[in-house]
């Protein structure tokens, strides 16, 4: 299996991308609370691979 590390300029576009779909997370759950859940996974990627995990 090949790894890849990634460098603290992609970490920071991850976490930068990772808040973008947060506000739109939670303007969706206020708004169209029944669809707050189709930007979900976009957010919780960027989170793991902001983390790095990924």
């Amino acid at each position: 299996m090949a790894t890849t590390n990634s460098t603290p300029a992609d970490r920071r576009k991850y976490w930068l991308y990772f808040f973008v779909f947060f506000v739109i997370f939670m303007l969706m759950l206020v708004f169209m609370n029944q669809w707050f859940w189709v930007s979900m996974p976009f957010m919780l990627t960027f989170l793991v691979m902001a983390l790095g995990y990924m």
